[in-house]
C-alpha cells in the first residue's frame, strides 16, 4: 500500500468530506452571528465535541448528533442505538458525565419508527442515560433522526488544549466487529452495561486528576480525521506513525483507519503522564498506544516504515475551520 496513495484516498473519503464541510458552516454562522462565543461564558470555542458553558464550580455540556439518512433507513435499530451512544461519547470526551438526552425523529408511520425507538431505549438502558423528551413526526417521506444531550463536567478535556511536545495517544476498544457495510466498529451492543459505563468513566477521571486536558472522540473521519480536528483546534501539527495505531486482528488496515468505533478517543498527553494514562486504559482491557508526537508545524505528516507523506497542512486549508485560540 503506497502511503501517498492512501493519503489521497483518505482526503476523498466520505468521513473526511463530511468534516471539511463543517468549515463552510462555521464560516457562514460566524458571518451572521456578531456575538462571540464568550458572551455566554462558553469555555471552549466552536469545534469541540460539546459546547461547554461555565456553570458554578464546573461546566454544563451540550451537544447534538444527526444520523445520515441512508444509515437510519437501512439499520434503524442500530441507528437509534448509535444516536445515544455517540452523544454519550461526546460528553465523556469533554471530561463530563451525561445527564439526559432528547430526540427528534421523523418517520413514515409509527411502525417504521418502532425499531429506531427500540434502539434508542436499548442504548439509554446500557449507558444509564434517560431519554427525557423530544420531537416526533410520523408523516415524513423518509426517516431522519437527531439526538441531543446535556451533561456536566468538573474539569474539561478539550480539543483546544494540545501543545507541542505532547504525545498523541489513541485509546480504543478492539473487542467488536464492523457493522457492514458501514465503517462502524461496534464494541458496545451486547457488552456488559457496567463495563461500558466504567470504561467511559476513565475520561472524566483523567481530567479531574490532572493527567490529561486534551481529547476528542474518534468520529466518522476515523482516527486520522479526528486527530486533524484536535490538532487544528489547538493550532498545532503532528507526526503520526501508522504502524503504532492499535488495530484488531484480521481487519483491513485502510478500512480500520476510517472506522468509527463505539469506544475510541484521541488524547494529547504531556510526556510525564503518558505511562499513567496508558496504564489506566490497559488495566480495563482497552488498547492504548502512543501514535504520534505533537509539534508546532501546523502540518500533519504520516509515517509508515521508512516512508512519509503529508496528510494535511493547516497553512494551506482548514479542515473543519475551527478558530485557533491564543495559548497563555
Amino acid at each position: 500500500m503506497s502511503l501517498h496513495a492512501l493519503v489521497e484516498r483518505l482526503r476523498e473519503s466520505r468521513g473526511f468530506r463530511h468534516k471539511t464541510d463543517i468549515a463552510g458552516v462555521v464560516a457562514s454562522l460566524a458571518s451572521r452571528l456578531p456575538r462571540g462565543t464568550r458572551d455566554l461564558a462558553q469555555a471552549v470555542a466552536v469545534g469541540d465535541d460539546c459546547a461547554a458553558l461555565a456553570d458554578g464550580d464546573g461546566y454544563l455540556l451540550f451537544a447534538i448528533e444527526g444520523l445520515v439518512s441512508d444509515f437510519v433507513q437501512s439499520m434503524p435499530w442500530f441507528a437509534g442505538y448509535s444516536s445515544v451512544m455517540v452523544n454519550v461519547s461526546d460528553v465523556y470526551a469533554m471530561g463530563g458525565r451525561p445527564l439526559a438526552v432528547v430526540d427528534a425523529l421523523w418517520s413514515d408511520g409509527l411502525d417504521s419508527a418502532a425499531q429506531i425507538l427500540a434502539g434508542i431505549a436499548a442504548a439509554s438502558n446500557a449507558y444509564g442515560v434517560p431519554v427525557v423528551g423530544g420531537h416526533s413526526n410520523a408523516r415524513s417521506a423518509q426517516p431522519q433522526l437527531a439526538v441531543s444531550i446535556v451533561g456536566r463536567a468538573r474539569a474539561l478535556l478539550s480539543s483546544f488544549n494540545a501543545r507541542p511536545g505532547d504525545s498523541l495517544v489513541m485509546a480504543v476498544d478492539l473487542r467488536g466487529r464492523f457493522e457492514d457495510p458501514y465503517p462502524f466498529w461496534n464494541a458496545s451492543v451486547g457488552a456488559p452495561a457496567q463495563r461500558l459505563r466504567d470504561d467511559l468513566e476513565l475520561l472524566p477521571l483523567l481530567a479531574e486528576s490532572g493527567l490529561c486536558d486534551a481529547a476528542k472522540d474518534i468520529s466518522m473521519a476515523g482516527v486520522l480525521g479526528t486527530s486533524l480536528m484536535l490538532l487544528e483546534c489547538s493550532g498545532v501539527g503532528a507526526r503520526i506513525d501508522l504502524d503504532a495505531i492499535p488495530r484488531p486482528q484480521g481487519v483491513d488496515f485502510e478500512r480500520w483507519l476510517s472506522a468509527f468505533p463505539s469506544y475510541g478517543f484521541v488524547l494529547a498527553v504531556r510526556d510525564e503522564h503518558v505511562d499513567d494514562v496508558r496504564a489506566r486504559f490497559v488495566q480495563r482491557g482497552l488498547a492504548c498506544a502512543t501514535i504520534g508526537n505533537v509539534d508546532a508545524s501546523r502540518e500533519v505528516v504520516l509515517t509508515q516504515r521508512h516512508e512519509s507523506a503529508l496528510l494535511w497542512s493547516f497553512h494551506d486549508s482548514p479542515f473543519i475551520g475551527a478558530p485557533v485560540e491564543a495559548k497563555t
